[in-house]
């Protein structure tokens, strides 16, 4: 679970937190999901971006120098000045310098980092960032469903807006087990203090074997 506080600015005191506790309650503050760093994606489009301009650069200072240019450049040029636009190979490029801005767009307008499920910060210290990872929630609901009696074995999975849980029932009747599934795992949700809780949706199936 990362934590991540923020710093306070200049001259300005940061009340003391209070009880961690409060924010299972409801007393918290909504955060949104932490935004990703992107180290990736913004490494490859630093190193093309890199190469690119100290090829074009060297072979710049090698003209001012009195030698030819590259061949490499006197191709694109003469590529540039005679391919006509509806040209595959024209079009080609264009989709792909279409295709990876809009990736580079969809990176810069979207946190990422979905696997992990924000809490609710303390009300007394807003500053405080917390998530939750989703294979730690799913553990934990699992281990809450395994205790209702008559639940033989349970399946839980966490998505962003909903909780996904499959039970095999071994004794009682089905219906009250997935009832009080429902309730356990509802308690049990209320308790990870997320910042956006997720609708539980539980089946149940009879297992006899």
């Amino acid at each position: 679970m990362p934590l991540a506080k923020e710093p306070s600015p200049p001259g300005r005191a940061v009340p003391e937190p209070e009880d961690p506790t409060a924010a299972a309650g409801g007393g918290g503050r909504r955060t949104h999901r932490p935004w990703s760093a992107r180290r990736v994606p913004a490494a490859l489009t630093a190193a093309v971006i890199l190469v690119a301009a100290v090829a074009a650069l060297a072979d710049v200072v090698a003209v001012r120098a009195g030698r030819p240019s590259a061949a490499w450049r006197r191709h694109l040029t003469d590529a540039l000045a005679t391919r006509p636009v509806d040209d595959v190979w024209m079009l080609t490029g264009a989709a792909v310098a279409a295709a990876a801005g809009l990736w580079l767009i969809a990176l810069a307008l979207t946190p990422g980092l979905r696997h992990w499920l924000p809490l609710r910060s303390p009300a007394g210290c807003p500053r405080l960032r917390a998530s939750l990872d989703r294979d730690g929630a799913a553990g934990l609901l699992r281990d809450a469903a395994l205790r209702v009696p008559g639940v033989g074995a349970a399946h839980v999975r966490v998505r962003r807006h909903r909780v996904k849980a499959r039970a095999d029932v071994r004794f009682r009747d089905p219906r009250q087990v997935k009832d009080d599934l429902t309730a356990v795992l509802g308690e049990e949700r209320d308790r990870l203090a997320l910042a956006a809780p997720a609708r539980i949706v539980v089946r149940v199936r009879r297992r006899t074997g």
